[in-house]
Protein backbone atom coordinates (compact mmCIF):
# COMPACT_ATOMS: atom_id res chain seq x y z
CA UNK A 1 0.00 0.00 0.00
CA UNK A 2 1.39 3.96 -0.98
CA UNK A 3 2.35 5.92 2.18
CA UNK A 4 0.97 8.42 0.13
CA UNK A 5 -2.50 7.05 1.16
CA UNK A 6 -1.76 8.04 4.71
CA UNK A 7 -1.50 11.69 4.44
CA UNK A 8 -5.39 11.67 3.75
CA UNK A 9 -7.51 12.41 6.62
CA UNK A 10 -9.67 9.63 5.23
CA UNK A 11 -11.24 6.95 7.38
CA UNK A 12 -8.91 3.95 6.19
CA UNK A 13 -5.70 6.98 6.91
CA UNK A 14 -6.98 7.16 10.28
CA UNK A 15 -7.27 3.51 10.93
CA UNK A 16 -3.74 3.42 11.30
CA UNK A 17 -0.05 5.09 11.79
CA UNK A 18 2.32 4.68 9.32
CA UNK A 19 6.09 4.33 10.59
CA UNK A 20 9.51 4.35 8.29
CA UNK A 21 12.37 2.78 9.96
CA UNK A 22 15.28 0.31 9.10
CA UNK A 23 16.50 -2.25 11.44
CA UNK A 24 16.45 -2.75 14.12
CA UNK A 25 14.37 0.10 15.11
CA UNK A 26 11.99 -1.51 12.69
CA UNK A 27 11.80 -4.29 15.20
CA UNK A 28 11.59 -1.84 18.33
CA UNK A 29 8.69 0.23 16.75
CA UNK A 30 6.66 -3.25 15.94
CA UNK A 31 7.12 -4.58 19.48
CA UNK A 32 5.39 -1.51 20.59
CA UNK A 33 2.26 -2.02 18.65
CA UNK A 34 0.26 -3.72 21.92
CA UNK A 35 1.39 -0.73 23.77
CA UNK A 36 0.09 1.40 21.09
CA UNK A 37 -3.17 0.18 20.60
CA UNK A 38 -4.09 0.44 24.30
CA UNK A 39 -3.08 4.19 23.66
CA UNK A 40 -5.16 4.74 20.74
CA UNK A 41 -7.63 1.65 20.73
CA UNK A 42 -8.98 1.24 16.76
CA UNK A 43 -5.49 2.97 15.22
CA UNK A 44 -3.65 0.17 13.87
CA UNK A 45 0.43 0.10 13.36
CA UNK A 46 1.96 -0.21 10.15
CA UNK A 47 5.70 -0.38 10.13
CA UNK A 48 7.35 0.26 6.91
CA UNK A 49 11.18 -1.27 7.01
CA UNK A 50 13.72 -0.73 4.11
CA UNK A 51 17.47 -1.52 5.10
CA UNK A 52 19.78 1.72 6.04
CA UNK A 53 20.39 3.20 3.08
CA UNK A 54 17.30 2.98 0.89
CA UNK A 55 15.36 3.73 3.78
CA UNK A 56 17.01 7.30 4.00
CA UNK A 57 17.07 8.00 0.46
CA UNK A 58 13.19 6.94 0.20
CA UNK A 59 12.98 9.64 3.27
CA UNK A 60 15.12 12.09 1.64
CA UNK A 61 12.82 11.55 -1.56
CA UNK A 62 9.57 11.60 -0.11
CA UNK A 63 10.14 15.27 2.00
CA UNK A 64 11.75 16.39 -1.52
CA UNK A 65 8.06 15.71 -3.44
CA UNK A 66 5.95 15.93 -0.64
CA UNK A 67 5.00 12.43 -1.64
CA UNK A 68 4.35 8.65 0.63
CA UNK A 69 5.15 10.65 3.29
CA UNK A 70 4.96 8.19 6.88
CA UNK A 71 3.43 9.33 9.59
CA UNK A 72 6.09 9.12 11.76
CA UNK A 73 9.79 8.34 10.08
CA UNK A 74 13.20 7.20 11.81
CA UNK A 75 16.85 9.22 11.18
CA UNK A 76 19.83 8.09 11.93
CA UNK A 77 22.01 10.77 13.32
CA UNK A 78 24.67 11.64 10.03
CA UNK A 79 21.26 12.44 8.22
CA UNK A 80 20.02 15.00 10.76
CA UNK A 81 21.49 18.02 8.90
CA UNK A 82 19.84 16.98 5.38
CA UNK A 83 16.83 15.85 6.87
CA UNK A 84 16.55 19.40 8.46
CA UNK A 85 17.79 21.59 5.92
CA UNK A 86 14.61 22.79 3.57
CA UNK A 87 12.24 22.67 6.78
CA UNK A 88 10.47 19.38 6.12
CA UNK A 89 10.14 18.26 9.30
CA UNK A 90 8.08 19.51 12.05
CA UNK A 91 9.93 21.16 14.89
CA UNK A 92 8.95 19.07 17.72
CA UNK A 93 8.92 22.66 20.03
CA UNK A 94 5.53 24.08 19.23
CA UNK A 95 2.21 22.00 19.44
CA UNK A 96 1.14 19.36 19.60
CA UNK A 97 4.73 18.09 21.21
CA UNK A 98 5.77 21.01 23.30
CA UNK A 99 9.06 18.61 23.47
CA UNK A 100 11.39 20.99 25.70
CA UNK A 101 9.08 20.78 28.22
CA UNK A 102 10.66 17.40 28.20
CA UNK A 103 14.25 17.77 28.01
CA UNK A 104 15.37 16.99 31.27
CA UNK A 105 14.30 13.49 30.25
CA UNK A 106 16.86 12.54 27.09
CA UNK A 107 20.85 12.45 27.41
CA UNK A 108 21.35 15.94 26.86
CA UNK A 109 23.26 15.22 23.92
CA UNK A 110 21.47 13.32 22.15
CA UNK A 111 19.11 16.00 22.40
CA UNK A 112 21.38 19.18 21.22
CA UNK A 113 21.98 16.92 18.02
CA UNK A 114 18.29 17.28 17.00
CA UNK A 115 18.53 21.05 17.84
CA UNK A 116 18.95 23.53 14.60
CA UNK A 117 19.92 27.10 14.85
CA UNK A 118 17.32 29.22 15.93
CA UNK A 119 16.32 26.35 19.09
CA UNK A 120 14.21 24.27 16.92
CA UNK A 121 14.03 20.60 17.74
CA UNK A 122 14.02 18.50 14.50
CA UNK A 123 13.83 15.05 16.00
CA UNK A 124 13.38 13.01 19.01
CA UNK A 125 16.34 11.29 20.10
CA UNK A 126 15.31 7.19 20.22
CA UNK A 127 18.57 5.06 20.81
CA UNK A 128 21.76 6.40 21.70
CA UNK A 129 25.76 4.63 20.57
CA UNK A 130 27.75 6.01 23.53
CA UNK A 131 31.59 5.16 22.39
CA UNK A 132 33.73 2.42 23.82
CA UNK A 133 36.99 0.63 23.39
CA UNK A 134 36.56 -3.10 23.28
CA UNK A 135 39.83 -5.69 23.45
CA UNK A 136 40.14 -9.23 23.00
CA UNK A 137 41.94 -9.80 26.40
CA UNK A 138 43.85 -12.68 25.65
CA UNK A 139 45.87 -11.12 23.37
CA UNK A 140 46.02 -8.16 26.16
CA UNK A 141 47.49 -10.25 28.71
CA UNK A 142 49.78 -12.36 26.28
CA UNK A 143 51.02 -9.40 25.32
CA UNK A 144 51.37 -7.95 29.16
CA UNK A 145 49.05 -4.96 28.84
CA UNK A 146 46.35 -4.00 31.31
CA UNK A 147 43.29 -3.23 29.79
CA UNK A 148 43.03 -0.17 31.86
CA UNK A 149 46.07 1.03 30.59
CA UNK A 150 44.69 1.51 27.65
CA UNK A 151 42.30 4.36 28.81
CA UNK A 152 45.36 6.49 29.18
CA UNK A 153 46.56 8.85 26.85
CA UNK A 154 47.18 8.21 22.98
CA UNK A 155 50.93 7.85 23.42
CA UNK A 156 50.60 4.97 25.70
CA UNK A 157 47.62 3.17 23.58
CA UNK A 158 50.29 3.31 20.51
CA UNK A 159 53.21 1.82 23.36
CA UNK A 160 50.90 -0.89 23.71
CA UNK A 161 50.05 -1.40 20.55
CA UNK A 162 53.77 -2.14 19.64
CA UNK A 163 53.32 -4.35 22.36
CA UNK A 164 50.08 -6.26 21.13
CA UNK A 165 52.03 -6.15 17.71
CA UNK A 166 55.50 -7.83 19.14
CA UNK A 167 54.41 -10.50 20.95
CA UNK A 168 50.88 -11.58 19.75
CA UNK A 169 51.20 -10.56 16.11
CA UNK A 170 47.91 -9.61 15.82
CA UNK A 171 47.02 -5.64 14.77
CA UNK A 172 46.09 -3.13 17.89
CA UNK A 173 43.51 -1.87 15.43
CA UNK A 174 41.47 -2.05 12.30
CA UNK A 175 42.80 1.29 10.62
CA UNK A 176 44.38 3.76 11.51
CA UNK A 177 41.44 6.07 10.52
CA UNK A 178 39.55 5.10 13.69
CA UNK A 179 41.91 6.95 15.61
CA UNK A 180 41.34 10.08 13.86
CA UNK A 181 37.64 9.38 14.19
CA UNK A 182 38.23 9.95 17.87
CA UNK A 183 40.54 12.89 18.28
CA UNK A 184 38.70 15.31 15.82
CA UNK A 185 35.74 14.94 18.10
CA UNK A 186 37.91 15.78 21.26
CA UNK A 187 37.87 19.27 21.99
CA UNK A 188 34.92 20.79 20.33
CA UNK A 189 34.25 24.00 21.39
CA UNK A 190 30.07 24.92 22.23
CA UNK A 191 28.04 24.35 18.81
CA UNK A 192 30.78 23.04 16.82
CA UNK A 193 30.53 20.47 14.20
CA UNK A 194 33.16 17.83 13.31
CA UNK A 195 34.18 19.45 10.06
CA UNK A 196 32.22 23.55 10.36
CA UNK A 197 32.30 25.41 12.93
CA UNK A 198 29.02 27.30 14.72
CA UNK A 199 29.04 29.87 11.63
CA UNK A 200 29.66 26.89 9.11
CA UNK A 201 32.48 27.79 7.95
CA UNK A 202 35.08 24.83 7.15
CA UNK A 203 37.82 24.14 10.32
CA UNK A 204 40.07 21.43 8.82
CA UNK A 205 42.98 23.46 10.38
CA UNK A 206 41.96 22.92 13.95
CA UNK A 207 44.63 21.44 15.98
CA UNK A 208 42.45 18.56 16.24
CA UNK A 209 42.84 17.30 12.59
CA UNK A 210 46.30 17.95 13.14
CA UNK A 211 46.77 15.83 16.28
CA UNK A 212 44.26 13.26 14.74
CA UNK A 213 46.35 13.22 11.22
CA UNK A 214 49.48 12.74 13.17
CA UNK A 215 49.04 10.05 15.27
CA UNK A 216 47.02 7.70 12.65
CA UNK A 217 50.38 8.39 10.68
CA UNK A 218 52.45 7.54 13.43
CA UNK A 219 49.89 4.58 13.95
CA UNK A 220 50.40 3.65 10.44
CA UNK A 221 54.54 3.82 10.70
CA UNK A 222 54.45 1.41 13.25
CA UNK A 223 52.23 -1.34 11.73
CA UNK A 224 50.08 -1.44 14.20
CA UNK A 225 46.79 -1.08 12.11
CA UNK A 226 45.72 -3.92 9.69
CA UNK A 227 44.49 -1.22 6.96
CA UNK A 228 41.00 -2.52 6.93
CA UNK A 229 37.49 -0.59 6.66
CA UNK A 230 34.47 -1.40 9.53
CA UNK A 231 31.74 -3.88 7.87
CA UNK A 232 34.42 -5.22 5.84
CA UNK A 233 34.89 -8.86 5.23
CA UNK A 234 38.01 -8.86 6.00
CA UNK A 235 37.40 -6.62 9.18
CA UNK A 236 34.88 -8.97 10.32
CA UNK A 237 36.86 -12.01 10.28
CA UNK A 238 40.05 -9.77 11.91
CA UNK A 239 37.22 -9.23 14.72
CA UNK A 240 36.25 -13.22 14.77
CA UNK A 241 39.77 -14.47 14.24
CA UNK A 242 41.96 -12.64 16.70
CA UNK A 243 43.90 -10.74 13.74
CA UNK A 244 42.52 -7.66 15.87
CA UNK A 245 43.30 -6.66 18.96
CA UNK A 246 40.94 -3.48 19.83
CA UNK A 247 37.65 -1.99 18.01
CA UNK A 248 36.98 1.60 18.89
CA UNK A 249 33.63 1.97 18.05
CA UNK A 250 30.05 2.30 19.47
CA UNK A 251 28.83 0.24 22.94
CA UNK A 252 26.43 -1.58 20.06
CA UNK A 253 29.30 -3.50 18.46
CA UNK A 254 29.37 -5.55 21.75
CA UNK A 255 25.86 -6.68 20.78
CA UNK A 256 26.80 -7.50 16.92
CA UNK A 257 30.09 -9.53 18.12
CA UNK A 258 28.09 -11.80 20.80
CA UNK A 259 24.77 -12.30 18.41
CA UNK A 260 26.57 -12.72 14.38
CA UNK A 261 29.79 -11.25 13.93
CA UNK A 262 31.88 -13.11 16.41
CA UNK A 263 29.62 -15.46 18.98
CA UNK A 264 32.32 -17.79 19.36
CA UNK A 265 34.70 -14.97 20.59
CA UNK A 266 32.28 -15.09 24.41
CA UNK A 267 34.01 -14.21 27.01
CA UNK A 268 37.48 -13.35 25.38
CA UNK A 269 36.38 -9.43 25.31
CA UNK A 270 36.17 -6.31 27.50
CA UNK A 271 34.99 -3.08 27.62
CA UNK A 272 36.89 0.15 28.44
CA UNK A 273 36.40 4.01 28.11
CA UNK A 274 38.21 5.50 25.01
CA UNK A 275 41.68 6.46 25.49
CA UNK A 276 43.10 9.94 26.49
CA UNK A 277 39.29 11.01 28.13
CA UNK A 278 37.69 10.84 24.56
CA UNK A 279 34.24 10.57 25.17
CA UNK A 280 32.49 10.13 21.41
CA UNK A 281 29.02 8.93 20.01
CA UNK A 282 29.16 6.93 17.37
CA UNK A 283 25.74 6.72 15.62
CA UNK A 284 21.98 6.95 17.20
CA UNK A 285 18.63 7.31 16.31
CA UNK A 286 15.96 9.34 16.09
CA UNK A 287 12.08 9.44 15.48
CA UNK A 288 11.13 12.22 13.17
CA UNK A 289 7.30 14.10 12.13
CA UNK A 290 7.19 15.61 8.55
CA UNK A 291 5.63 18.82 8.59
CA UNK A 292 3.28 18.65 6.01
CA UNK A 293 0.99 15.61 7.95
CA UNK A 294 -2.04 17.14 9.10
CA UNK A 295 -2.79 18.44 12.21
CA UNK A 296 -5.01 15.31 13.58
CA UNK A 297 -2.15 13.16 12.52
CA UNK A 298 0.62 15.35 13.85
CA UNK A 299 -0.87 14.72 17.31
CA UNK A 300 -1.18 11.08 16.68
CA UNK A 301 2.30 11.11 15.69
CA UNK A 302 3.76 12.89 18.60
CA UNK A 303 2.20 10.16 20.88
CA UNK A 304 3.84 7.46 19.17
CA UNK A 305 7.34 9.65 19.46
CA UNK A 306 6.37 10.45 23.22
CA UNK A 307 5.53 6.48 23.46
CA UNK A 308 9.00 4.99 21.91
CA UNK A 309 11.05 7.95 23.30
CA UNK A 310 9.89 9.10 26.89
CA UNK A 311 8.30 5.43 28.23
CA UNK A 312 10.89 3.98 30.25
CA UNK A 313 9.15 0.60 29.67
CA UNK A 314 9.61 0.79 25.87
CA UNK A 315 13.40 2.32 26.50
CA UNK A 316 14.51 -0.76 28.45
CA UNK A 317 12.53 -3.14 26.38
CA UNK A 318 14.59 -2.13 23.10
CA UNK A 319 17.58 -2.31 25.15
CA UNK A 320 17.24 -5.87 26.48
CA UNK A 321 15.88 -6.71 23.11
CA UNK A 322 18.13 -5.01 20.61
CA UNK A 323 21.09 -3.26 22.23
CA UNK A 324 19.76 -0.24 21.60
CA UNK A 325 20.85 2.34 24.40
CA UNK A 326 18.62 4.31 25.94
CA UNK A 327 18.21 7.78 25.20
CA UNK A 328 15.71 8.45 28.10
CA UNK A 329 17.86 9.07 31.18
CA UNK A 330 15.32 8.37 33.46
CA UNK A 331 16.47 4.84 32.56
CA UNK A 332 19.48 4.79 33.95
CA UNK A 333 18.71 3.33 37.43
CA UNK A 334 17.30 0.21 36.17
CA UNK A 335 18.58 -3.15 37.19
CA UNK A 336 19.95 -3.71 33.74
CA UNK A 337 22.89 -1.36 33.66
CA UNK A 338 24.47 -3.40 36.60
CA UNK A 339 23.42 -6.87 35.36
CA UNK A 340 26.81 -9.06 34.20
CA UNK A 341 27.23 -9.46 30.44
CA UNK A 342 28.15 -12.96 29.24
CA UNK A 343 29.68 -12.03 26.25
CA UNK A 344 32.05 -9.49 27.73
CA UNK A 345 33.24 -12.78 30.57
CA UNK A 346 30.51 -10.83 33.20
CA UNK A 347 31.61 -7.58 33.14
CA UNK A 348 29.34 -4.94 34.02
CA UNK A 349 30.09 -2.94 31.01
CA UNK A 350 26.99 -0.74 30.51
CA UNK A 351 28.59 0.98 33.93
CA UNK A 352 31.24 2.32 31.83
CA UNK A 353 28.75 3.03 28.78
CA UNK A 354 26.15 4.77 31.12
CA UNK A 355 29.17 7.19 31.75
CA UNK A 356 30.31 8.05 28.91
CA UNK A 357 26.51 8.76 27.64
CA UNK A 358 26.49 11.58 30.40
CA UNK A 359 29.94 13.12 29.17
CA UNK A 360 29.76 13.04 25.84
CA UNK A 361 29.22 16.77 24.58
CA UNK A 362 26.57 17.13 21.56
CA UNK A 363 28.18 17.83 18.28
CA UNK A 364 26.46 20.00 15.85
CA UNK A 365 25.23 18.59 12.43
CA UNK A 366 25.76 20.00 9.00
CA UNK A 367 24.01 19.32 5.63
CA UNK A 368 27.33 18.97 4.27
CA UNK A 369 29.07 16.39 6.81
CA UNK A 370 28.82 13.33 4.51
CA UNK A 371 30.70 15.17 1.97
CA UNK A 372 32.95 16.62 4.72
CA UNK A 373 33.88 13.02 5.89
CA UNK A 374 34.75 12.00 2.62
CA UNK A 375 37.29 14.85 1.79
CA UNK A 376 39.19 13.82 5.04
CA UNK A 377 39.19 10.06 4.20
CA UNK A 378 40.69 11.64 1.20
CA UNK A 379 42.96 13.96 2.48
CA UNK A 380 43.68 11.03 5.23
CA UNK A 381 44.25 8.24 2.30
CA UNK A 382 46.86 10.74 0.36
CA UNK A 383 48.95 11.67 3.67
CA UNK A 384 49.37 7.21 4.50
CA UNK A 385 49.81 5.74 1.20
CA UNK A 386 50.82 8.81 -1.56
CA UNK A 387 53.05 10.25 1.64
CA UNK A 388 51.40 13.86 0.99
CA UNK A 389 52.64 16.49 3.82
CA UNK A 390 50.14 16.66 6.67
CA UNK A 391 50.11 20.37 5.87
CA UNK A 392 49.55 20.38 2.31
CA UNK A 393 46.65 17.78 2.06
CA UNK A 394 44.85 19.57 5.20
CA UNK A 395 45.35 22.96 3.03
CA UNK A 396 44.57 21.27 -0.02
CA UNK A 397 40.73 19.77 2.02
CA UNK A 398 40.12 22.65 3.70
CA UNK A 399 39.46 24.33 0.37
CA UNK A 400 37.83 22.02 -1.43
CA UNK A 401 35.18 22.41 1.72
CA UNK A 402 35.47 26.27 1.41
CA UNK A 403 34.63 26.20 -2.70
CA UNK A 404 31.61 23.88 -1.75
CA UNK A 405 30.22 26.10 0.98
CA UNK A 406 30.40 28.99 -1.14
CA UNK A 407 28.64 27.15 -4.00
CA UNK A 408 25.60 26.68 -1.63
Amino acid sequence: MALGACTRSSPASQARLVVAAYPSLDQVARAAAPAWEALHPGVGLQVISRQFSDHHTAMLTALATDSELPDVMAVEVSFLGRFARGGGLMDLTGAPAYIAKQRSHYTPYAYDQATVPGGGVMAAPSDIGPGTLLGRIDMLHKAGVPLQSLEGSWTDFLRAGQAVRARTGAWMVPDASDILAIVIRSGLKPGDGLYFDSQGRPSLLDERFARGFELATRARRLGLDARVQAWTPEWASGLRDGHIAVALSGAWLAGHLANWLAPKTKGLWRAAQLPDGSWSAYGGSFLAVPRRLPAARRALAWDFLRLLTLDRERQLAAFASVDAFPAMVDTYDAPIFDAPIPFLGGQRARRLWRTAALKIRAVAVNPQDDFASEVVADALFDVLERKVPQELALRRAQRLLQQRVERI
